[in-house]
Order: structure tokens, then C-alpha cells, then sequence
């Protein structure tokens, strides 16, 4: 059984299915990665809100988890994602 089969076999959006689909192939091997919000869209030919609700889909169905990092001097940076399925 493939890592996206089990995916296709939940109720998601299909701009769910796409950005998990995007951030799988990204992770390394701990399943993280780190592209901005604004990277994604504009790789995936989506708009930013559009992935915004994509990785809440994910989160909410447990497929996804999200941690704020930060810069050395207190900014914030790009998200990590960790994929958890």
C-alpha cells in the first residue's frame, strides 16, 4: 500500500490531496519541510488562501502538523511541516 492511497481514501478536498501530495515528496526523512506558504501556491498554480485551507484540512484530519519557527532575532519564518501519515 502506497503513502497516498490511504489519503485518497478520506473525505478531503482535492486541494488537501495536492499540498499533501506536495509537502510528502518535500519531507526529509524525519517528514519535515519548510516552504513558505507563498512557494506552494505559486508551485502548485494555487492561490495562498487556497493552501492556507488545504494544510487546516490537514491538520484537522490528522494527515499534518504545523510549528511556527523563527528567526535568530525573534521574526517569524516559514512554517515546518511535519507529515504524519
Amino acid at each position: 500500500m502506497g503513502y497516498y492511497d490511504s489519503v485518497y481514501g478520506e473525505e478531503l478536498p482535492h486541494r488537501a490531496i495536492t499540498v499533501y501530495m506536495y509537502l510528502k515528496e518535500r519531507a526529509d526523512k524525519n517528514n519535515q519541510c519548510f516552504p513558505a506558504m507563498s512557494t506552494i501556491a505559486k508551485e502548485l498554480n494555487l492561490s495562498r488562501r487556497t493552501v492556507q485551507r488545504a494544510v487546516n484540512d490537514l491538520i484537522k484530519a490528522s494527515y499534518l502538523s504545523t510549528e511556527q519557527r523563527l528567526r535568530p532575532k525573534g521574526g517569524k519564518s516559514s512554517l515546518m511541516y511535519t507529515v504524519l501519515k
